[in-house]
């Protein structure tokens, strides 16, 4: 069933329920046109200049369902933001032109709150945790690829998680389209026995993780996933191998207070003279110290550890599958 969010671009750009098409009854200015009169002069006014900006659209409007919907009389669905006269005047006229059609009560509104419920909801969740390069990520989408349950966090939030993770990847999307797409995953994985995610801090680039979510992450089952400092060495060149060695030394600028200012000026030393696996062995000494730090904080809640050394990550994946 065709649903369309007939809130403002702008609106519908920060965020939207996924899979929905924007069908903007009016423009951004239209609709801060709109609010402005209606606070500063009076609602029958704004109602009036609304009818004005909305009558010009009426035919595009259904024209535009028209080309969404399989034909004029198929079911659809509205929404905008409180479920009020927006949506109700689009549903109105798509009824006039015989469709029949479903509008949402309490909008977007009532939808993102039972987002951040989802999100806040107990679940069993399964981390895995390992070292920076130890192939977390791959592991993970392998065990995806096996019909294991994953909620790939980072593929959700278009970014790697380190001060490196946004190199090749596409644009993050808003907070609030991340919690969105990953309340639709999680729907889907409901009734699953375990739900594996990746160890994350709270911040995925951009990405905040709901607190409530991020304390059920703290009090989860961790397995831990080992492999040799070489082979994370060469997955490391080989992940960001194809990136620009400015975007790289840019990157080791912006960390070197961690890594320690000799240690980044090495770094970058070495990324512009293309020894990509020197230069991260220089950050890995940084990551490793750090990332330790924080799993021995949780030794009480490893139960398993899993050596990846010279396995594949489907290898890898099948033994989490294993793991009782």
């Amino acid at each position: 069933m065709p649903l369309f969010d007939v809130r403002s671009p702008a609106e519908f750009a920060h965020g939207h329920v996924p899979g929905a098409v924007s069908l903007p009854l009016f423009s951004d200015a239209e609709r801060a046109e709109v609010g402005t009169v209606y606070k500063q002069q009076s609602p029958a006014k704004a109602v009036r200049l609304g009818l004005k900006f909305a009558g010009a659209r009426m035919a595009d409007l259904v024209a535009e369902v028209d080309a969404r919907a399989k034909r004029d009389t198929s079911p659809v669905e509205v929404y905008c933001w409180r479920g009020g006269q927006r949506s109700g005047s689009v549903a109105w006229l798509l009824r006039t032109a015989g469709y029949e059609v479903e509008r949402w009560e309490g909008g977007y509104k009532a939808y993102r709150h039972r987002v951040l419920e989802s999100w806040a909801q107990p679940r069993p969740y399964v981390v895995l945790a390992g070292l920076t390069g130890s192939g977390k990520t791959e592991v993970l989408r392998a065990l995806h690829e096996l019909g294991g349950p994953v909620l790939d966090l980072e593929g959700l939030a278009h970014h790697k998680g380190s001060a490196f993770g946004q190199i090749g990847e596409l644009p993050q999307p808003t907070n609030e389209q991340f919690e969105n797409d990953g309340a639709l995953r999680l729907a889907e994985l409901d009734g699953q026995p375990r739900i594996w995610i990746e160890d994350e801090s709270r911040s995925i680039g951009r990405i905040w993780l709901q607190q409530s979510f991020f304390d059920r992450k703290k009090q989860a089952r961790v397995v831990l996933l080992e492999r040799s400092l070489d082979e994370r060495i060469a997955r490391l060149v080989e992940a960001y191998g194809l990136a620009s060695r400015d975007e790289l030394a840019e990157t080791f600028g912006r960390i070197a207070k961690r890594l320690g200012d000799q240690n980044a000026r090495q770094a970058v030393e070495h990324v512009h003279a293309g020894n990509l696996a020197d230069a991260a062995r220089i950050a890995l000494h940084y990551y490793d110290r750090t990332y330790s730090e924080s799993v021995a904080a949780r030794h009480e809640t490893v139960t398993d550890r899993v050596d990846g050394t010279g396995k594949t990550d489907a290898e890898v994946a099948r033994e989490l599958l294993s793991l009782a």
